[in-house]
């Protein structure tokens, strides 16, 4: 009977592994949101970010997770964008440290500005996580959509990232950690 279940998890374990790496969202095609959260991680995530907010495809972006010594200037200069858009549209959120705290620090930014849609700009593998982490942590009034950055992960990667998620929705169907 053990043997039996064990191999029905397995299968399940190995199908829903299957659909998330089917699954991997793709970059949107203009979208128009009230705002752009990217969290500081993966290359292309903050290119991207700002490539879109040249587009004018939101009002303003958040990027979540810098580092507290990165100044907008600097990162303006570093993405070889105008210190103008960065003075004007982007925030630098400086409190996060993993995507749980990405997602609070970004729900906090989210209410402030009283936002009731954002595009969630993150590597392709991590959107599932980053958004259902956003979704739990903003009100249910504002909308989420995904925006995955193309990416070309190690396998182990993927294997640790869809666990994270499993067990996360886990937890939180359980209600711990909302």
């Amino acid at each position: 009977m053990i043997w039996r279940t064990l191999a029905v998890a397995l299968i399940l374990w190995l199908l829903g592994f299957a659909l998330f790496m089917l699954a991997l969202p793709k970059p949107l095609d203009l979208v128009q949101t009230d705002a752009i959260v990217v969290p500081t991680g993966s290359a292309g995530r903050i290119d991207r970010g700002l490539a879109l907010m040249k587009l004018k495809a939101a009002k303003r972006m958040l990027v979540t997770g810098v580092a507290p010594e990165v100044r907008p200037v600097e990162l303006a200069a570093q993405y070889k964008s105008s210190s103008r858009l960065f003075a004007c549209c982007v925030d630098l959120g400086h409190e996060a440290v993993d995507t749980r705290s990405n997602a609070e620090e970004t729900a906090r930014w989210v209410r402030e500005h009283h936002y009731k849609s954002v595009r969630l700009v993150t590597s392709d593998w991590h959107v599932a996580r980053a958004q259902m982490e956003l979704v739990n942590a903003l009100d249910d009034d504002v909308t989420v959509v995904g925006d995955g950055v193309p990416s070309s992960p190690r396998y182990t990667l993927l294997v640790a990232e869809y666990n994270k998620l499993l067990l996360r929705r886990v937890a939180l169907w359980i209600g711990i950690g909302r």
